[in-house]
């Protein structure tokens, strides 16, 4: 199997774990999702938080730990996922909101747009903090034909 299939599924299974605990509720999510969003925050980490990282998303056994390798697999799964001609209907849309007074490094941006399709868009998350929620939710139910909210919010 695929060192990143593998991993996916591992921080998948632990995911489930840890939100399925409460046996009373239901439980629904996209881990591929969910570890796309985190691989994009795991590619600007460093040190002690890239390795905590690597651990929770399972990904310390892919080669090329926090190289580029994880993130050519995943620019592979997406690619693959959203294939169009195909039997179903899947789609994923990665963007970065950051507010705009970080500066992220212009690596880490080009990095997020050619391996997740991820650019990135400035928002007054402090002054505007309704309009930026907001602004995020129409853009995701746009991709998402209407079906979802924001599912991961990362703030740094």
């Amino acid at each position: 199997m695929d060192p990143l299939q593998e991993a996916n599924g591992t921080f998948a299974l632990n995911l489930l774990k840890i939100l399925g605990e409460d046996s009373s509720k239901n439980v629904f999510l996209s881990p591929m999702s969910i570890s796309s969003a985190l691989a994009m925050v795991f590619m600007g980490a460093k040190g002690t938080t890239a390795s905590q990282m690597a651990q929770a998303l399972a990904l310390d056994k892919c080669s090329g730990n926090g190289g580029g390798d994880v993130h050519q697999g995943f620019q592979s799964l997406l690619t693959e996922v959203n294939k169009t001609g195909t039997q179903y209907l899947l789609r994923t849309a990665n963007r970065l909101f950051g507010d705009k007074t970080c500066d992220l490094l212009a690596s880490f941006k080009d990095s997020c747009l050619k391996f997740y399709e991820a650019e990135l868009e400035e928002l007054d998350f402090q002054g505007a903090t309704e309009e930026s929620r907001q602004h995020i939710n129409t853009w995701v139910a746009k991709k998402t034909e209407g079906e979802h909210r924001v599912s991961l919010f990362v703030c740094f």
